[in-house]
């Protein structure tokens, strides 16, 4: 009987998942001048998840970004985005999401709801995610694919005020893709 008893809290337990940095990516994109996208990545993160449905369905997820990693291909740019006129990044070197909740939209589509730390204000923040499946690999380990999406509005985070919409809009597009091992 407890034999029985431990197997089901086991197969009922959370299972913890973290991204493969070799294959996982995160990427920002903003509009320049009303006429350019000029995208960007950040190149140090950590996404820690937990699960208990294969699907990712109850996901929590905890997220948190380098700003020092901030890489748009063009160094000087870079050095702008690091000063106090964008992130900060002496004063507020992270930014961090922490989810709420997961609803589900369409098979393997979620709502992913959570709060967004940037520059040190925090507010909620609501994104789409999206299970791409799993492999079973040699080492009889699992992988997982994710996708997270959405837009947010820079000027909720106090993230480059000086600069008007119309040099660069205020919605800026973010999109993670991650592979995910236990």
């Amino acid at each position: 009987m407890l034999f029985l008893l431990v197997m089901s809290i086991s197969i009922y337990a959370q299972q913890a998942w973290t991204q493969d940095p070799a294959h996982s990516r995160v990427a920002f994109t903003v509009i320049h001048n009303g006429i350019s996208d000029i995208t960007g990545v950040f190149q140090k993160f950590d996404l820690k998840l937990s699960s208990i449905q294969p699907d990712l369905s109850d996901a929590k997820i905890n997220f948190t970004v380098d700003v020092n990693s901030i890489d748009t291909a063009v160094e000087a740019r870079d050095n702008h985005l690091k000063s106090a006129d964008f992130f900060n990044v002496e004063k507020y070197p992270t930014i961090s999401f922490h989810s709420t909740s997961v609803k589900k939209l369409k098979e393997n589509t979620y709502e992913l709801k959570g709060n967004l730390n940037m520059n040190d204000i925090t507010k909620p923040a609501k994104m789409t995610m999206v299970y791409r499946g799993d492999l079973q690999n040699k080492d009889g380990s699992v992988t997982k694919g994710l996708q997270v999406y959405g837009d947010i509005n820079r000027a909720d985070w106090n993230i480059g005020p000086k600069f008007p919409k119309n040099i660069i809009s205020e919605i800026v597009r973010i999109k993670g893709d991650f592979e995910i091992h236990q």
